[in-house]
């Protein structure tokens, strides 16, 4: 009979619940009668039925082999009965338990009988259940004592014995299946003294084994049990051994362990039974687990250790009948791992698994994979369902089996399909105890047999790990480092794999697995992720060398190679250079270099020169050296040289980091030898040649990335000891220059070291320097062939070499020879990487823009030069276009190329050059003169002869080129450079040359025709747009008109009646300079195309302001009819609302211009009485205004030009009484109210300003306005820090004007910028400001007028001046050509003065002081004052503001009143003057008279404390440029506001700030202490405290 530990189980709860359903208790006090025979009552039971058995008669008869079975069936059967019932069975097992044991037992081995067994049995069952474990005991020492005695036979009656037990006590049995029904129908009963014994040792109540005798026999005969034939027999042998085994007998089976372990094999390879197999197992699995079979029964049961598994392993080797036991253990697991049992098969496998783990012998493994016992196991492992039990103990038996690595390669190709699922399971669970054997049989069967693997199982191992790295990184799954370097190996594995190549979207997964691998590290609670780091270092390098296999500019893969960048550059750089002085695992940091090296060593892309570039832009030569220094191994020394050529061929270009490649063995660790080595002399040994060549490229290198100090000056040298090694270089080495032993890279690296060391020590401090040294470099520069071109060099090295004269010559040669490469290859990369050095135009173009360096003067002279030989046609184009392309990048350059001579260049180019004929040379000259006019000062073309006859030449060439009314582009960029000529002779420059043009017969001739055939085409004009040969000439002649104009004004003021431009009276001569009358205006103003319509605009207010100065000055009638006036204002009427705000806005200035000569003359005020078109345009400005959902920004700007009508009307003498019916009080309020600080506009104010004069507005009103305009002052104050840098993008957004587009809108603009207004023209927020200002004076002038009180004449004095202080608003050009030439900005600054004489003292002082208390209608004249001078502050005239600034000290330098000091402070004035001194420049004059002001401000502390926080940082470059001159009048100023914003605001104080201070008193101190500058006591007082 066979066990089950679960069926037992549930037998005892079912037996247990059965109990407790019943109250049974104690009948001892019922007296009963004794039986027939006589026996005593108390043996004696009653049943519930009113029967009773007599016990003793019950044992008398069962254990009488003689009496009949059916009376002892009946006997059993009645008790079985009896015992059902709680009463009886609990007085049996209470008083009579032990009286039935030995009955019992004899009664099994009496009777035959089934049914008599089985009664007996449950009998016996329910007896040992008693309380008392001494019941029990008896059952387990006379049934092991009939086992273990030889005289007894393998009997049914003994089976029978053994049978009762197990029935009473077959509960919790381990591993054993036990089934009752099947127990009874055995053949052999033998087996039932086995299975009953094996019940009771499988007690879980105290120790059952401990009552048995003679465990050696007992044992002997289990032994022998297992040689009979019946399997089922075996089998209880084997629960027995087990139970034994289990229960602390081992010491006691080791005996009999070889013979045990061959017969158990023996039995589990025979039977067919799952459940023998199962006993048979279980048995193994302990003998594996104890690891000894050895005699000595007395060992301790609770100690093994490792070494106890030899003898297992021992006896694997040997053999019963000469078959090696290791084949029969092979044999014998066969069948149960094909079992349809899983327990079986789990069994089987963890026996195993506890067999191979002590140790395991390689060849008994190598055995069993040939036994193909893991195919075996994967069997299992593929129809398991992947479950836990499963596949823990079948991947635990496979990662074993893999040690067999050649025998078990072919098996885990075929297994390998089944570990796909298998690490899809594992891979969702954390910490998955098999995780790791799972993830190495992966890797194992890619790397060894890559073939195997499908695409679509690359496809999804690649999934599976993606996300294992995700989870990792992101916290959701942990990772122990074992499967961490497991999952990156078969990573790598799988992108080596072939069946990777081709997949779709695989670069994105590799990408991801990358980025998480490494952050992942990152992320490790170590503090350094070492081992982790190495296994994502390489994946990363693996996964870029990917990047590049196959189709390698896939859109995926090329993501995949910037990614892995962004990582080494955002991740593994900064980690580098972070943990490098910290850690001392030098494989960590080879690793890192490594993979570095290795995405540099891919082929030579776009992305590589990137990472070089990387590298070398984060101190990569710092780092190198540093690694140096901390591991001077032999191993790092290559590491970092190799790299470090690496890292120059992506800088320098392919190949460029040969001499280091080659040099690397020889090359010290120390970089200190470094310079030793430069130093030596090398004629005769190659290989110091070769590591002083390293060297040279080394620095050369390293110098552009700011490293040339960085990485080797506080590693290295200083740069006194480097340019020493230079020199000595040269000295014992420049005949290898010249015996052609260096080539000329060499002799240019040399060339830009000694130039840039020498350039630092120029612009730093003076270093000696070896004369002799620097001449044998020149002489080899001059003897030598060379190339500029051909290597990268530091701006500080060009710099220092065009400052040198005395190899002008050879830098001509350098200069032209980039002028040819630059001709001829004008898309040309500027060098290699992105912070390229190589020489291109922009470098040239800052040296000839540059006053220190002969750069201007080289390419002059080089000019100069090409003229004077033959055959240089090509050359002198290349010269020229490259000059141009230099305006280009920096104008200011035309200023020195003036300087230097460029007009006599161009003067004997055309008159005494054989090139002068040329048209490509003539064309490529005119964009070269317009670029140089177009950028040039007028100062620098003030003395410049040459420009006469050039002017002329250019005449020559375009009158006769012109047609009747087009010209050729050669012709109208002629007339650009022409007009630019004019422009510059508004500054009194160039007034010859144009003076040559004004009064060009032939050319007033021309331009006459032209104007003609235009004005005739009527409104055909209109098709003739700039696209056409005729609007392109028409709009190119206006701009030479408007230019002249201004031209005429500036150079013949007083020869000129301006009325003449007007109507042409008859029989009056033409006039013999550029003229175009006001009709023709109009006509092109009215049916030419937008642009004609726009450059005719401002010709004609040009022309107008001119009549009106002159009339002003002359007070002269208007000589024109009124008919032609009427024609006039009707053409300007109708442009009023045109579309270009431009063309509206002049229009509307020339219709105001001509409604204000109504005051000079009577006869002009017809025009505008009873002019309803005027009436119409204010109307629709009120109305547009006032409308709520009509005032926007686009509307406001839109009637700019009706506001100027507006304004004009409300000046007239008498104006007109409609006026008052459209601006009347709930117009002027709704307009009021739809304003916004953000759409004021200076047009706007200057209406509101003018209707308040006339008396328009109403208190309420202006109040309001008071309110809108104070918020704009505060929005545009903080919009000009935008608005400058707008300008700014424009200014530099103008190209080349090689064709006439570019030229025409450059000449637009500077129309537009530079045109002459008066009346009231305003542009810009300055203008609005000031417009806002002369607003608020005119406020206070309207309240002031009416009261009529009487001041003192100082006061009135004052505020006559404030007032005349605010004129200083009003714009006023400082060039000749204004029509307020009169009121300059001199006269400005005198009006600043506060009384007639001019000078003050102190006295005088006080009255000020007093009269600053009075005030007009309340208003403090204060109050007043801090309002006026903000104006001023702002202005973009220097004098004004210096003026202004000075003002301010004058008035309260006399003992000043800190309460007026206090209202200046809370009205900003500190915030101006800071603004003020930070747009100064640092200009002495400006700076002294801010900082005076500052120093007297401060004495308002609490106010003023605020103001310096904010303004400190304007304060330090002050410092830094009054500490270099001695005596500085206002260092002591300069040093008490820094001292006291430090002192009272220390947090105010950057950290650079704080270095730069430093920096400078220390510098200051140092020039003290030599007597290089001199300290006022003050001044050396002030400097410490500041410290």
């Amino acid at each position: 009979m066979y066990y089950r530990e679960t069926e037992l189980q549930r037998g005892g709860e079912e037996e247990e619940e059965e109990d407790n359903s019943y109250s049974y208790g104690y009948a001892g006090d019922v007296r009963t009668p004794a039986c027939s025979q006589g026996h005593r009552s108390s043996l004696r039971l009653e049943t519930s039925e009113g029967g009773s058995i007599c016990l003793l008669c019950f044992c008398n008869l069962i254990s009488n082999p003689n009496s009949l079975s059916v009376h002892v069936s009946y006997a059993l059967s009645q008790l079985s009965q009896a015992i059902s019932q709680p009463t009886f069975l609990l007085n049996l097992r209470t008083f009579h338990a032990h009286l039935l044991i030995s009955p019992l037992v004899q009664a099994l081995s009496s009777f035959d009988d089934e049914p008599i067994a089985r009664q007996t049995i449950h009998l016996i069952a329910d007896l040992s259940d008693s309380a008392d474990l001494s019941v029990l005991s008896d059952f387990v020492a006379r049934i092991s004592d009939r086992l273990s005695s030889g005289a007894l036979a393998w009997s049914r009656r003994q089976i029978y014995t053994v049978l009762i037990l197990v029935i009473g006590s077959s509960r919790n049995c381990e591993k054993i299946r036990f089934s009752f029904s099947t127990l009874l129908s055995m053949n052999d009963i033998r087996r039932t003294a086995l299975h009953c014994f094996g019940v009771l040792l499988n007690r879980q109540t105290d120790n059952p084994s401990a009552h048995i005798k003679d465990k050696g026999a007992l044992i002997s005969n289990l032994v022998t049990g297992l040689q009979l034939p019946s399997e089922e027999i075996r089998g209880e042998v084997l629960f027995v051994l087990y139970k034994l085994s289990v229960l602390g007998h081992f010491d006691a089976l080791s005996a009999f362990c070889p013979k045990l372990l061959h017969l158990s094999l023996e039995a589990l390879m025979k039977t067919q039974n799952d459940d023998v197999r199962l006993n048979c197992v279980a048995l193994l699995t302990v003998l594996a687990q104890r690891g000894d079979f050895r005699n000595s029964i007395g060992n301790d049961q609770g100690s093994r250790n490792a070494g106890e598994a030899d003898n297992f392993m021992q006896a694997a080797e040997l053999g019963i009948d000469g078959t090696p036991l290791i084949i029969l253990f092979a044999e014998a697991i066969k069948g149960p791992l094909l079992s349809s049992d899983s327990q079986v098969q789990i069994g089987t496998v963890d026996l195993i698994s506890h067999c191979l783990s002590w140790e395991p012998s390689a060849k008994h493994i190598q055995v069993l994979v040939e036994e193909s016992i893991a195919d075996y196991v994967f069997e299992i492992l593929r129809f398991s369902g992947y479950k836990d039990p499963v596949v823990n103990s079948c991947l635990q038996v496979l990662d074993l089996l893999s040690m067999a690595e050649q025998a078990f390669r072919q098996r885990l190709a075929i297994g390998f399909p089944t570990l796909v699922p298998v690490i899809r399971h594992i891979a969702e669970i954390p910490f998955h105890p098999v995780q790791t054997h799972t993830l190495k049989l992966v890797w194992s069967c890619i790397s060894n047999c890559p073939g195997v693997v499908s695409r679509s199982q690359v496809e999804e191992l690649v999934l599976i790990l993606t996300g294992m790295f995700r989870r990792h990184t992101s916290g959701e799954m942990g990772m122990l480092p074992e499967t961490f370097a497991m999952a990156s190996s078969i990573f790598v594995a799988l992108l080596k794999s072939p069946s990777s190549h081709g997949i779709p979207d695989l670069a994105t997964s590799i990408q991801e697995t990358s980025t998480n691998a490494v952050l992942a590290c990152f992320y490790s609670p170590q503090k350094y992720p070492n081992q982790l780091l190495l296994h994502s270092l390489h994946l990363l390098k693996e996964a870029y060398i990917y990047s590049h296999e196959e189709n390698s500019v896939d859109s995926d893969k090329m993501e995949l190679r910037k990614n892995i960048m962004e990582v080494c550059k955002s991740c593994l750089l900064p980690w580098l250079r972070r943990i490098i002085d910290e850690t001392e695992e030098e494989e960590i940091i080879l690793g890192v270099l490594g993979t570095f090296h290795s995405i540099l060593l891919q082929e030579y892309d776009l992305q590589s020169r990137k990472f070089a570039e990387i590298l070398v832009s984060s101190s990569w030569f710092s780092l190198s050296f540093g690694c140096l220094g901390l591991y001077p191994t032999e191993k790092m020394k290559l590491r970092v040289y190799l790299m470090l050529s690496s890292v120059i061929d992506g800088v320098l270009g392919p190949n460029s980091g040969q001499p280091i490649r080659d040099a690397a063995p020889y090359l010290p660790s120390d970089p200190i030898d470094l310079l030793f080595l430069l130093r030596q002399k090398s004629s005769n040994n190659s290989d110091l040649f070769s590591c002083q060549s390293a060297v040279l490229l080394i620095l050369h290198t390293s110098t552009f990335y700011d490293e040339s100090l960085d990485s080797f000056s506080p590693r290295l040298a200083d740069e006194k000891q480097v340019l020493a090694s230079l020199e000595q270089y040269i000295l014992v080495n420049n005949s290898n220059f010249l015996c052609g032993i260096s080539d000329s890279v060499a002799l240019m690296q040399l060339l830009h070291l000694y130039s840039l060391f020498r350039g630092i020590a120029k612009m730093s401090y003076q270093i000696p320097y070896s004369p002799e040294a620097e001449k044998l470099l020149f002489h080899l520069v001059v003897e030598k062939e060379w190339d500029l071109l051909s290597l990268r060099i530091h701006p500080t090295a060009l710099k220092w070499l065009f400052q040198q004269e005395k190899i002008s010559g050879p830098l001509s040669n350098q200069i032209l020879n980039f002028c040819r490469f630059n001709s001829s290859n004008r898309t040309h990369t500027l060098g290699h990487g992105v912070n390229s050095q190589m020489i291109d135009t922009r470098a040239i173009a800052e040296l000839v823009a540059a006053e220190d360096n002969f750069g201007a003067t080289h390419l002059v002279s080089l000019f100069k030069h090409l003229q004077e030989e033959e055959g240089q046609e090509d050359d002198l184009t290349s010269v020229v276009n490259f000059m141009a392309e230099i305006l280009n990048i920096f104008p200011a350059a035309s200023n020195q190329l003036c300087l230097h001579g460029i007009d006599n260049a161009i003067h004997i180019l055309y008159y005494y050059s054989s090139y002068s004929s040329s048209p490509q040379i003539f064309r490529n000259s005119s964009i070269l003169i317009f670029n140089i006019l177009r950028s040039v000062h007028s100062e620098t073309l003030f003395d410049h002869e040459a420009w006469l006859p050039v002017t002329i030449k250019l005449l020559d060439f375009f009158i006769p080129t012109m047609a009747a009314d087009t010209c050729n582009q050669e012709s109208l960029l002629i007339i650009g450079i022409l007009s630019l000529i004019l422009h510059h002779s508004t500054n009194q420059a160039l007034a010859e040359a144009s003076k040559a043009i004004l009064l060009n017969t032939s050319l007033v001739c021309t331009i006459n025709n032209t104007i003609h055939a235009a004005c005739s085409k009527g409104p055909a004009l209109a098709d003739h747009n700039e696209e056409t040969n005729t609007g392109e000439t028409l709009i190119f002649v206006l701009l030479l008109y408007f230019f002249s104009l201004r031209s005429l004004h500036t150079l013949l003021p007083e020869t000129l009646d301006w009325q003449n431009f007007l109507e042409m009276s008859n029989g009056a001569q033409p006039l013999s300079m550029i003229c175009i009358h006001c009709h023709d205006l109009c006509r092109l103003l009215h049916f030419g195309s937008p642009p004609v319509k726009l450059i005719a605009s401002f010709c004609l207010l040009e022309l107008l302001i001119r009549v009106s100065d002159q009339r002003n000055s002359k007070f002269d009638e208007l000589k024109c009819s009124m008919g032609y006036l009427k024609s006039v204002l009707a053409v300007l009427e109708g442009l009023v609302f045109y579309g270009d705000i431009r063309v509206a806005k002049n229009c509307g200035l020339c219709l105001s211009m001509i409604l204000g000569w109504e005051k000079l003359g009577l006869g002009e005020a017809r025009v505008v009485q009873d002019d309803r078109w005027c009436r119409l345009v204010v109307e629709e400005l009120a109305l547009s205004l006032a409308t709520p959902s009509l005032a926007s920004n686009s509307v406001m700007n839109h009637h700019k030009p009706a506001a100027y009508v507006a304004v004009a009307l409300l000046r007239l003498n008498k104006v007109p009484e409609w006026m008052r019916s459209v601006f009347d009080g709930s117009c002027i309020s709704g307009i009021v109210e739809n304003l916004l600080a953000v759409n004021v506009s200076a047009e706007m104010t200057q209406l509101f300003r003018q209707l308040m004069i006339s008396n328009y507005l109403k208190a309420e009103q202006i109040t309001g306005l008071n309110h809108v305009f104070q918020a704009c002052r505060k929005y545009v104050y903080a919009d000009r820090s935008q608005e400058g840098s707008r300008e700014e993008h424009l200014e530099k957004v103008i190209s080349i004007p090689d064709d006439l587009g570019k030229a025409c809108e450059y000449l637009i603009r500077i129309m537009s910028s530079s045109s002459i207004v008066s009346g009231g023209v305003q542009t810009g927020t300055k203008t609005l400001l000031e417009e806002i200002e002369l607003y608020s004076i005119a406020k206070v002038t309207v309240k002031a007028k009416p009261k009529g009180q009487k001041f003192s004449s100082l006061t009135m004095h004052l505020q006559h001046c404030i007032l005349s202080s605010s004129l200083l608003f009003i714009p006023v050009k400082k060039t000749a050509g204004s029509s307020l030439d009169g009121v300059g900005s001199k006269r400005r600054l005198q009006e600043l003065n506060w009384n007639d004489q001019g000078s003050w003292n102190s006295g005088e002082a006080d009255n000020f002081m007093q009269a600053a208390e009075l005030g007009i209608d309340g208003t403090p004249l204060i109050s007043l004052f801090a309002e006026a001078i903000k104006g001023p502050l702002l202005s973009s005239d220097s004098q004004v503001q210096i003026g202004t600034v000075d003002l301010i000290s004058h008035c309260w330098s006399w003992e000043p009143s800190a309460k007026h000091i206090q209202v200046l402070v809370e009205e900003s004035i500190a915030d101006y003057v800071f603004e003020k001194l930070r747009f100064s420049g640092y200009k002495d004059p400006v700076a002294n008279s801010c900082l005076q002001v500052l120093d007297l401000l401060s004495t308002a502390k609490q106010a003023f404390r605020q103001r310096l926080a904010i303004g400190f940082p304007t304060l330090v470059p002050v410092i830094r440029h009054i500490a270099e001159i001695p005596f500085h009048p206002v260092q002591t100023h300069t040093l008490k506001l820094v001292w006291s914003s430090i002192s009272n605001c220390p947090g105010v104080v950057t950290r650079s700030q704080v270095e730069g201070r430093v920096l400078i008193l220390t510098g200051m101190f140092r020039k003290h202490s030599h007597g290089e500058i001199g300290m006022l006591p003050e001044t050396f007082a002030m400097a410490p405290q500041s410290l």
